[in-house]
This record gives C-alpha cells, sequence and structure tokens, in this order.
C-alpha cells in the first residue's frame, strides 16, 4: 500500500521508502533553515512575525524543562530539546498536507531520534556522576537487592528507545492512514475537522517526545537529588 501513496517528491525521484523518508526530510530541514531566517534576519527589542513566534516556542521550550529540572538546567539543555521538538513538529505536520510525507511515519527516524536520546542522556550522566556511579544507581537503595534491581534497570533504559520511537511512529502512522481513508470517502472540503485534529495530534506528540527528553536528561545528571 505504501508504493501506491502519491506524493509530490515521489514523481521526482521515485515512491521507495528510502528516497521518500530522506527527500522529505530534507525538506524538512529547509523549512526550519527559512524559518530561523526570518526569526533572526531583524532582530528586535520588541518581537514581531517569526521571531516572535520563534521566541515564543524557545520560551516555552524552557518553561517545560524548568518543571522537570530547574531553569538553569533547562538552558543547558534547551538546544537539544528545542531542535528535536521543532524537527519532529514541522514533520508530523508535513504528513497532514496531502501529497506529503511525514518522515516520522517512518520507523527508522524515529527509531534515530530516540537512539539520540538515548545515547545522549546516558553519556550525560556518566559524565556527571562517573561511570561507576551511574551505573551504581541502577542497583537500587540497598546491596542486597542490586542482583534483582540493576538487570530490570537496564531493561527499563532500553525499553525507553522502544518507547519513545514506537509512540511517535505509531501515532503519525495512523494520522497518515486516517487522513488517507478520509480523503478517499468524503470530498476536500469535509474533512477540514480531521485536518485540525490531526494537527493537534502532531504537536501533542512532539510536546511528549520533548518533555520524556527533558525527563530522561533530568534522571541521569539530577542523580544526587533523587536518592534525598
Amino acid at each position: 500500500m505504501e508504493g501506491r501513496l502519491f506524493t509530490f517528491l515521489g514523481t521526482i525521484g521515485g515512491h521507495g521508502q528510502e528516497w521518500i523518508i530522506l527527500s522529505h526530510y530534507i525538506l524538512v530541514l529547509g523549512i526550519i533553515f527559512l524559518i530561523a531566517r526570518a526569526a533572526t534576519r531583524k532582530l528586535q527589542l520588541v518581537p514581531t512575525g517569526a521571531q516572535n513566534v520563534m521566541e515564543t516556542f524557545v520560551d516555552g521550550i524552557i518553561k517545560m524543562g524548568t518543571d522537570t529540572m530547574g531553569e538553569k538546567n533547562a538552558r543547558t539543555y534547551m538546544p537539544l530539546i528545542a531542535s528535536l521538538a521543532i524537527v519532529i513538529f514541522v514533520s508530523n505536520m508535513m504528513g497532514v498536507i496531502p501529497g506529503f510525507e511525514a518522515p516520522t511515519s517512518n520507523i527508522n527516524f524515529t527509531l534515530s531520534l530516540a537512539l539520540i536520546v538515548f545515547v545522549y542522556y546516558n553519556y550525560l550522566g556518566i559524565k556527571t556522576n562517573g561511570f561507576i556511579n551511574y551505573f551504581k544507581h541502577f542497583m537500587g537503595p540497598m546491596p542486597v537487592l542490586a542482583p534483582l534491581m540493576f538487570p530490570i534497570e537496564i531493561i527499563s533504559h532500553i525499553s525507553r528507545i522502544i518507547s519513545l520511537s514506537f509512540r511517535l511512529f505509531g501515532s503519525i502512522r495512523g494520522d497518515d492512514m486516517f487522513l488517507m481513508v478520509l480523503l478517499m470517502l468524503v470530498p476536500w472540503l469535509l474533512p477540514l475537522p480531521g485536518f485540525f485534529l490531526l494537527t493537534a495530534f502532531g504537536f501533542l506528540q512532539a510536546f511528549i517526545f520533548s518533555i520524556l527528553t527533558y525527563v530522561y536528561i533530568a534522571g541521569s545528571v539530577m542523580m544526587e537529588h533523587d536518592e534525598h
């Protein structure tokens, strides 16, 4: 069924999944570049237009992380979270437009994002706490529980890769299928409520991925606070 779905970019390089995802991801990066360019071209003390939108976006990302790890840490890790959020959001929105496909509807793409988060927060945990202390935290509060707690913690952390990637992939893939069926059953003007619903879902998935990334980073770099 995927091979029969029409996309504008597919008419250029074919409808193979590798080309479709790569070309749409490049398009996503181009859109983000244009937005960033428009927001920073004429910086003003009182922001307007694209600058106002991007400052509101960055401020929202910081406030999201402040509740999890404090404002200082939220600002420190904001570049990564904001980058993930805007890539996921623009990718999700692309899938709402007929004739385009969301890169996030491909499991390889969402798995790559999840692996970035997994490697990064574990790297931060080891760097901040030291290798031994970081994995010692996996053994639980009592040495007698270590043989049980350590494998459970390892499995729990690995399962985060599956949780992040499959949640995003499943939601966006389901949205794409819903939109395809909707456009097949009703005229173009009638599915407008469905488009608004898909837009809300796309925003929600970007928010969930971002807040979970903040939570995972907070858990790895603020282990001493958890102990107290």
